[in-house]
């Protein structure tokens, strides 16, 4: 028999969980710590479909999410942490980090690959839509970039919002499952992006910072460089 997969075992996980964990709109200072934003790598798949497909697995699971839940559909990849030109915490992301993951993403130097988005699951923090990974171009990405992922297996995922209470997961579980007649969307993967959220808002929006373009290798940054390129190489600008 074949070994689980990671969606099996957070499927596994949700059910035998007793219920969902309630998500507080707060500011977390104990985490952030007065640091402003958190960075990550991710997946931009804010297509219209994908869009769609977010918005109607939320109206199909009204009145468990927590209101104001305004970050766009993208798969995470890899956390960095606070940015900072001299890192002091053990969360902060500075510019020897930042290196290290480009330079990972140039030596893996992956192709453009395509994906499937579809099919509904949960965490117990969180519901979202699964995401097929039959080339394995996420899985590439998320071992170049550090291969590790807290709370247990890395499993790619597009989340649709954040329970707003305690309810019973087996319950939720019949409402996710009553979803069936969500087509799989299809998304072409041609870029990796840096990406990040006010540290103080629960689920607000993502900037991107800047866009690694897979067909060339290209870092491309979304206005100021965040961090400066290393020593002898010009920074490349963002396209119009």
């Amino acid at each position: 028999m074949p070994p689980d997969t990671p969606l099996d075992l957070a499927r596994t996980a949700f059910r035998r969980a007793d219920r969902t964990l309630q998500n507080l709109r707060r500011d977390f200072p104990e985490w952030h710590l007065g640091r402003t934003r958190y960075a990550l790598w991710a997946l931009d798949v804010a297509t219209p479909p994908v869009g769609r497909a977010v918005a109607r697995a939320a109206r199909h699971l009204d009145g468990l999410l927590l209101d104001g839940y305004a970050r766009q559909p993208h798969i995470t990849l890899a956390l960095g942490g606070f940015p900072s030109q001299a890192p002091t915490h053990p969360d902060d992301y500075g510019p020897a980090a930042f290196d290290t993951h480009l330079a990972a993403l140039r030596a893996l130097a992956p192709a453009p690959f395509e994906i499937d988005i579809g099919g509904m699951a949960s965490f117990t923090s969180a519901p979202f839509l699964t995401v097929g990974d039959e080339e394995g171009g996420i899985r590439r990405l998320h071992q170049a970039l550090g291969g590790m992922h807290p709370g247990g297996p890395y499993t790619p995922h597009v989340t649709v919002g954040l329970y707003g209470g305690e309810w019973p997961t087996t319950d939720v579980q019949a409402r996710l499952d009553s979803l069936t007649d969500a087509p799989p969307v299809r998304c072409r993967i041609e870029r990796v992006s840096l990406m990040s959220y006010a540290a103080a808002e629960i689920g607000g929006p993502l900037a991107i910072l800047a866009d690694f373009h897979l067909a060339d290798g290209s870092l491309h940054w979304h206005g100021e460089a965040l961090f400066p390129p290393p020593t002898g190489q010009a920074p490349t600008p963002a396209q119009p």
